[in-house]
């Protein structure tokens, strides 16, 4: 099974939004996040997307994808099992299935184009960030055909040692969306959601600062070497500082206060290991 995925960017696409648009007719839940879902999302913004190959996202590879990430309900599991399996005639991974299938399913694309990572109810990864588990319960349903912008963010921002390509991911999400303001409510992120989030979670609020600070430094030295002009660089990082200011001035949970006090004396993160295919 090859480690990227063996169709043009364009035709990835257009399948990957096939298939949630499919399964949205037959009543299935599902919604792309990764950085397939960061892609999508900033399509319609072609400065946005420029940002890929002068901040070298993918280092003279062109355009490629690794896998299919979606999200779904666990309340309808059947229904997706049902849909990959018998619609669409894709391989599950027994392994997988038999182990993790509450949580996970790993399916192959029937000609091995690419495989398709389906997550239910939350990511568990370096913090966990939860989507619900029923349609009408859940937050999947706010935004089409990815998670909302603002889980997309808290998806690279979870992130315990980010890496280079997590960090242009979110250089484009902030240079192709501004933050929600009252009145604007779409394409827009949700910055009362993510710091909701971050209030109650200590370890996650965290990384999530760290990894906020890492993004503001490389952009700023990028703008300084010219590899990015400081119009989009002032652009990036005027939200940045307002994601920032709105985490920081969100009132705090007991939670979050009682784990502040350890501090990083424990561990606050959760390994992750790749899970083998």
């Amino acid at each position: 099974m090859s480690s990227r995925v063996s169709l043009s960017p364009q035709d990835f696409v257009s399948e990957a939004v096939g298939i949630v648009k499919k399964a949205s007719d037959k009543g299935v839940v599902l919604r792309i996040l990764g950085a397939t879902g960061v892609y999508i999302h900033s399509l319609d913004k072609p400065a946005s997307i420029s940002l890929y190959e002068k901040l070298g996202r993918f280092k003279g590879e062109g355009l490629v994808f690794t896998d299919l990430d979606l999200a779904a309900y666990s309340k309808q599991r059947k229904e997706v099992i049902d849909f990959f399996e018998k619609e669409l005639k894709f391989k599950y991974d027994p392994y997988v299935k038999a182990l993790f299938a509450g949580k996970r399913l790993i399916y192959y694309h029937p000609q091995d184009y690419y495989h398709i990572d389906i997550f239910f109810d939350k990511l568990e990864f370096s913090h966990d960030i939860h989507f619900g588990d029923r349609p009408g319960k859940g937050v999947l349903e706010q935004d089409f055909p990815t998670i909302p912008l603002s889980h997309l963010v808290l998806e690279k921002l979870q992130i315990h040692e980010i890496n280079w390509k997590d960090l242009v991911d979110l250089a484009v999400l902030f240079h192709a969306h501004d933050l929600c303001k009252p009145g604007v409510e779409k394409d827009c992120i949700n910055a009362d959601a993510i710091a909701g989030v971050l209030a109650d979670d200590w370890g996650f609020w965290y990384d999530a600062m760290v990894n906020l600070a890492k993004l503001k430094s490389i952009i700023s030295s990028k703008a300084s070497e010219g590899v990015i002009s400081r119009e989009d660089s002032e652009l990036i990082l005027s939200r940045v500082q307002a994601l920032v200011d709105k985490i920081e001035s969100t009132p705090k949970t007991k939670n979050w206060i009682k784990r502040s006090k350890i501090g990083t004396s424990k561990p606050w993160y959760r390994e992750v290991e790749e899970l083998e295919r």
